[in-house]
């Protein structure tokens, strides 16, 4: 496993930005598929973006498509998850998820992964 800790998480006025940032210790980070749940108060913790192993490849959710980015530096192991013109339904605790593979495919459930870090909150208000 690696260890994982979020920052950058805030509150921010709708259509603002946040930058969310994971860092990662402990192991070969570039080896590590990495993704970005979200779980909003009394919901399911849901997928929300996911990146393979090298970076070039990666997967976000039709609600977040032209507003999210999510990206990589292995140099630096870290994950970072751009949110751009935010709303209140993005209002979530979001959680950094890894997860030791080099396949190209991306993984999209919980269980999948065997890392996360402890959340950081994420406030829209409108």
């Amino acid at each position: 496993q690696v260890q994982l800790v979020e920052s950058g998480g805030g509150l921010v006025q709708a259509g603002g930005s946040l930058r969310l940032s994971c860092a990662a210790s402990g192991r070969t980070f570039s080896s590590y598929a990495a993704a970005w749940f979200c779980q909003a108060p009394g919901k399911e913790r849901e997928f929300v973006a996911g990146i393979n192993w090298s970076g070039g490849g990666t997967y976000l959710v039709d609600s977040v498509k032209g507003r999210f980015t999510i990206s990589r530096d292995n140099a630096k192991n870290t994950v970072d998850l751009q949110m751009n013109s935010l709303k209140p339904e993005d209002t979530a605790v979001y959680y950094c998820a890894a997860k030791p593979t080099t396949t190209a495919r991306y993984y999209f459930l919980r269980y999948e992964y065997d890392s996360w870090g402890q959340g950081t909150q994420v406030t829209v208000s409108s």
